[in-house]
């Protein structure tokens, strides 16, 4: 719940965030069924009563629902630990609580109490809603079609009003561009001329074309996250910042010695197999699919930034072939292997390894080692290293 940047609460503190979360979003809920409940109202009930005329009720009841639509997605955002939402949160819920005292009926009171209590409780776990809303430019730039259209519409309609029908403010000409834009179209305001059907087609066409190019852009990168997640795969965003990283070139049965050698090391691990994938993306550990002795899947997880590459699985061939594509990437790139079969550990250092290990042969002479009496096995491991590294 908190954010990546700092350090996750806990116990006490954690049951706090928690409840600022729940808060938020009971207050969210409340601020939607007392809106629509005082939508329809005809009369203003409650200690307010004498002091709030009914239209404003009504208005409040409107703007209520569709806070509290938007309080719903601070909630979201706040359970994922998003300063953002923590921001949204502090201004809408002042504007929750003073919708239920212009909404001014029995059902509303329970909004503002809560809306106040809720305050403080955000307010106070501030630090721990600090993860960033992170846009790209093509992102950025769709958000800023979608509004340029609806200026462009409002400005232009209301320019142009003397040849549309039932356009006199601009809230009419904001109104008529939102329900061309969006492809609604009620019908209720037309345009009455040549002039006017020519700029209505222009609104409708650039309308069309930005809300198409901003789903893409703004959707595209969760269903892909998604989509990465399900197969055990990284995201490109997540591939984008790898560097100074530890490639791990197909999996075997050293790969799991490897990563816990590792620690919290960045490695990232390339397999063919999507059912190793998907189980290691969901034990935490970064995974691409792929063939490792491709050039695609190395190019993807950047082995040209890598700090090393480990080819260690039970298929010497394959780890050979792994071996020479990221030599031909990245020919200052340390590479490791280890030799399955220990007439192969010659033909690896041939392909482009700058180490090649046995560990069969290595866990014989170990045991050979112990059984002499060698009791220290850290010593009898640098030692065969040595003895290997000669050779």
């Amino acid at each position: 719940m908190a954010g990546s940047s700092g350090n996750p609460p806990s116990g006490g503190r954690l049951l706090r965030v928690r409840a600022a979360v729940l808060l938020t979003a009971i207050a969210a809920v409340l601020s939607v069924l007392t809106g629509i409940v005082n939508i329809g109202a005809t009369e203003v009930s409650g200690p307010l009563a004498s002091f709030v005329p009914t239209t404003a009720a009504r208005a409040a009841g409107f703007t209520g629902t569709m806070t509290g639509f938007l309080l719903l997605f601070g909630a979201y955002g706040l359970r994922r630990g998003y300063r953002m939402a923590w921001l949204s949160a502090v201004v809408l819920l002042p504007v929750t609580a003073a919708q239920g005292l212009v909404q001014s009926s029995i059902l509303s009171f329970p909004l503002v109490v809560l809306s106040v209590v809720s305050i403080p409780a955000v307010a106070a776990n501030r630090r721990y809603f600090d993860r960033r809303v992170n846009l790209g430019l093509s992102q950025l730039a769709s958000l800023a079609a979608i509004v340029g259209v609806q200026l462009y519409g409002t400005v232009g309609t209301y320019a142009l009003r003397e040849e549309f029908a039932g356009v006199n403010t601009v809230l009419d000409a904001f109104y008529f561009t939102l329900v061309t834009a969006s492809t609604v179209g009620y019908g209720d305001t037309t345009a009455t001329t040549q002039v006017g059907r020519l700029f209505s087609m222009s609104v409708l066409l650039a309308g069309v074309a930005s809300f198409a190019v901003a789903l893409g852009t703004l959707l595209g990168p969760l269903i892909e996250a998604r989509l990465a997640t399900a197969l055990g795969n990284m995201t490109d965003r997540q591939l984008e910042l790898l560097d100074d990283h530890y490639v791990l070139a197909g999996y075997g049965d050293l790969t799991e010695p490897i990563l816990e050698s590792l620690g919290d090391v960045p490695a990232v691990v390339i397999t063919n197999d999507p059912e190793t994938a998907k189980r290691l993306n969901e034990r935490g550990i970064e995974v691409v699919t792929g063939d490792p002795s491709d050039e695609e899947p190395q190019q993807r997880v950047h082995v040209e930034r890598a700090a090393a590459l480990f080819a260690a699985t039970e298929d010497d061939a394959q780890d050979a072939l792994a071996i020479l594509t990221a030599r031909e990437l990245n020919p200052d790139l340390r590479i490791v292997a280890a030799a399955t079969d220990r007439e192969n550990v010659p033909k690896l250092r041939r392909a482009g390894a700058d180490a090649v290990l046995s560990p069969a042969v290595l866990g014989g002479r170990l045991l050979v080692e112990s059984a002499l009496g060698d009791d220290d096995p850290e010593r009898a491991i640098e030692r065969l290293l040595d003895r290997q590294r000669d050779r």
